[in-house]
């Protein structure tokens, strides 16, 4: 059995300013750091075999920043990969984000993203986010799942790995709790820093226990 301690990113810039943060990337604020520092205080005891981030600035500081605090922090390896990457948004890259959900959902009756993700399913919102793009260059739900798929492919085939810190971005949390969480309601989303927990069987059976936590 793996278990995967997924944690999202400290705050960034864009962040604070409430603005959409897909494949653009700013830096973690002070806030930001000192979240990621916490989440490596909380997760200290947990002895990871294998640190994994998006390769993202953001998500790769944050893992970085985590991994000093971890009980086997001489040993562990830290691996980047774009497979954890956040969701592309395109078009409305870098712009306010509750003018880009009305732009995404309100063709379909929705104004606020709130509303879209308490009644919608995450992969209709992926399909939307690239209808809306003028240019159609965002990630729909087959070509988001396509590149995480292969992220999760990977971790299974870990071997020897049991404890997995797995560093990556809020909308890709939301979009794992929708898929493996029992139930896990989409509002409010992942806090920066907050831990989620996924456990991975032998046969590849994918769990969610725990989400959004800021201590163990």
């Amino acid at each position: 059995m793996k278990r995967i301690y997924i944690v999202r990113h400290g705050q960034t810039y864009i962040n604070r300013y409430n603005k959409m943060q897909g494949w653009c990337d700013t830096p973690l604020t002070t806030p930001g750091i000192e979240g990621a520092e916490e989440a490596g205080k909380a997760l200290s005891e947990v002895p990871f075999d294998i640190a994994l981030s998006s390769d993202l600035k953001r998500a790769s500081d944050t893992c970085e920043i985590i991994m000093k605090y971890n009980a086997n922090k001489d040993e562990l390896q830290h691996i980047a990969s774009p497979f954890f990457r956040e969701q592309f948004y395109g078009y409305f890259e870098g712009i306010d984000s509750e003018m880009a959900w009305r732009m995404i959902g309100g063709s379909h009756g929705y104004g606020t993203r709130q509303e879209m993700f308490a009644h919608e399913s995450i992969d209709t919102i992926k399909d939307w986010i690239k209808e809306a793009d003028p240019y159609h260059q965002a990630e729909n739900a087959e070509e988001y799942w396509a590149r995480l798929d292969d992220g999760f492919k990977l971790i299974s085939q870990l071997d020897g790995a049991e404890n997995i810190l797995l560093v990556t971005h809020g909308f890709t949390i939301r979009s794992l709790w929708y898929r493996y969480g029992d139930h896990i309601p989409l509002v409010p989303g992942p806090k920066n820093a907050s831990i989620t927990i996924m456990t991975m069987s032998e046969k590849g059976e994918i769990k969610i226990p725990k989400w959004n936590l800021m201590h163990l």
